[in-house]
């Protein structure tokens, strides 16, 4: 089992990256939410942690919206 993590901005959607473990998937989302730059640019909306699935686009399973 994988997991993305992706950020959402005013110009669409843009993959962080791949994990292969839930826990270091955690600690990056985490890590992303408490970023100093992505709470103050204003652009940035939010950060979405997925299960990668077989097929579509994967299960949510957090999201953190800077607003």
């Amino acid at each position: 089992m994988t997991f993305t993590i992706k950020t959402h901005d005013s110009w669409g959607i843009v993959k962080v990256g791949n994990f292969q473990s839930l826990e270091e998937a955690r600690k990056v989302f985490s890590s992303l939410c408490e970023d100093p730059w992505y709470k103050s640019d204003g652009m940035v909306k939010g950060v979405e942690l997925l299960q990668d699935a077989e097929q579509g686009e994967g299960i949510r399973m957090d999201w953190f919206a800077f607003r």
